[in-house]
């Protein structure tokens, strides 16, 4: 067992999920490295199926009561935290899948960092995952991408007083708060960690979820909604623009899949998809929007969030006062 590294699963089952089987055994190579901890928001009955399944293996925990969170991952995630007895902790969802080396490199870059974001990668990688890396790739040539796990000290996160759980964009709203305190923030884009990829339909229904979290990044969103208008455009005047711009995406993939050293985990098809994801996003934002400013929010694990995160100059203005206090 790695004595310094806690890891915090929050989980929800869903009934009839196929893949607990496979995480039940992901779980168990995982105990025998990590302080486990699942902290489980299943319904009861689950909650119970669980505990036999789990309580010889992790610290199986249902989520704090006296934490009010619209967001039923953050709750998990505080509620692990206060367990952790480790420094090092890793926060990942359900479907990521750590190897030795990832853990060894989790716990090197956190003794000089408040909060590691590494880089998710789909294996097994059907159609859907594809296209689902295309937009990580996209990501990765223009900035960040947002992995389903992050690093974080727990001391640091203590101090601070945890994170926002009233957000549907969780893993940037720590990222952020971490900085605002004034925490370092390491990204690893070149330490892979395997992630399985979600059922055909659950991508499906996750692709409003995901426009949504655009409404945290203005820059992005003014983009994404000034770039359907503009095809429209391009496709009425000149047809043969739209080719150009299908390229460039593909060309701007590619560089996210070169850099970093990831052409060896990334496959040659997925820059292909850019296109496509760039017309899906185009088009959802403005659905974001809509029901962001009619106030129905987006619906998320059974209720509704309206905030996809917190800017930053609200997170400094609200951190220096608490810390100060």
């Amino acid at each position: 067992m790695n004595e310094d590294l806690s890891y915090v699963l929050p989980y929800r089952g869903r009934p009839g999920d196929a893949n607990e089987e496979e995480l039940d055994r992901y779980l168990r190579w995982l105990s025998r490295r990590v302080q486990l901890i699942v902290v489980d928001g299943s319904d009861p009955k689950g909650v119970r199926a669980h505990r036999e399944r789990w309580a010889s293996i992790a610290l199986h925990l249902v989520p704090d009561a006296d934490l009010s969170c619209r967001n039923g991952k953050v709750r998990g995630v505080l509620t692990g935290l206060r367990r952790a007895r480790h420094e090092h902790v890793i926060i990942a969802d359900d479907d990521v899948r750590y190897d030795d080396d990832a853990l060894l490199r989790m716990q090197q870059l956190l003794r000089d960092a408040d909060l590691v974001r590494p880089q998710n990668v789909f294996d097994p990688l059907p159609w859907h995952a594809r296209w689902d890396t295309a937009r990580m790739l996209l990501n990765r040539a223009l900035g960040n991408d947002h992995p389903g796990t992050l690093g974080v000290r727990r001391s640091f996160l203590a101090f601070i007083g945890g994170y926002d759980g009233d957000v549907l964009f969780e893993n940037l709203e720590l990222v952020r708060t971490v900085l605002a305190a004034g925490g370092r923030v390491v990204d690893a884009p070149g330490m892979y960690v395997r992630r399985r990829p979600p059922t055909a339909a659950r991508f499906l229904e996750q692709r409003p979820r995901q426009a949504y979290d655009d409404l945290a990044q203005p820059a992005r969103l003014a983009f994404f909604l000034l770039l359907g208008p503009a095809l429209g455009a391009v496709a009425r005047r000149r047809p043969r623009g739209l080719l150009a711009v299908a390229v460039t995406s593909i060309l701007v993939a590619q560089v996210g899949r070169i850099r970093h050293g990831g052409a060896r985990v990334f496959d040659r098809i997925s820059p292909f998809l850019a296109p496509v994801w760039i017309v899906e996003r185009a088009c959802l934002v403005w659905l974001a929007v809509f029901r962001r400013f009619s106030r129905r929010g987006c619906t998320y694990a059974g209720g509704v969030i309206l905030r996809a995160a917190t800017p930053p100059r609200v997170l400094r203005r609200r951190l220096r006062g608490r810390l100060a206090g």
